[in-house]
């Protein structure tokens, strides 16, 4: 897909600084706006980049932290089949690396979603993931548990948020 310079300029603003690599809007909201960015694997600066997707909504950061801030990378690392979790990071490596050119002689990115080797980093990466379409337990993990609509209610928390932050908001 074509990426134009208004999904540059949106994904600049949405970062708050440009993309150092070339990408692709491959999820967008309703309205259009960008949703999932893929990045290539390698920056315009040679430097890896292990993250291949990721979330570039305003709305669905926020409330993708929210969840971390509430200590559910920990819940959903203990609570995703272990053998599934690994199979994602094969997948999602086996993507990225397929995107860098055979003669490609530099540093390249390693490991599995967010860049990691085994267990959870990341829910925004696994989000991103799953959002744009693979097969990631914790992705959909994320996804069954927030409580938004895809335009994005303000919400934020699933229903089964430990209280005391339920009450913060």
């Amino acid at each position: 897909m074509q990426v134009t310079d208004a999904d540059r300029d949106a994904v600049a603003e949405l970062l708050g600084r440009k993309p150092e690599g070339d990408f692709e809007v491959v999820v967008r909201h309703a309205d259009g706006t960008p949703r999932v960015i893929r990045n290539a694997p390698i920056q315009h600066s040679g430097r890896p980049m292990p993250t291949l997707y990721w979330l570039v909504s305003a709305h669905d950061r926020l409330v993708v932290s929210r969840l971390e801030s509430s200590g559910y990378v920990d819940i959903v690392e203990a609570e995703v089949d272990a053998a599934e979790l690994e199979q994602a990071h094969d997948r999602y490596r086996a993507e990225r690396d397929s995107l860098i050119p055979d003669d490609y002689d530099g540093h390249r990115p390693s490991n599995g979603v967010a860049g990691t080797r085994v267990g959870v980093k990341c829910l925004h990466a696994h989000y991103a993931y799953y959002l744009a379409g693979g097969d990631d337990p914790v992705g959909k993990w994320v996804a069954d548990r927030l409580a938004i609509d895809p335009e994005g209610d303000g919400s934020g928390l699933p229903a089964d948020a430990p209280r005391t932050e339920r009450e913060r908001r």
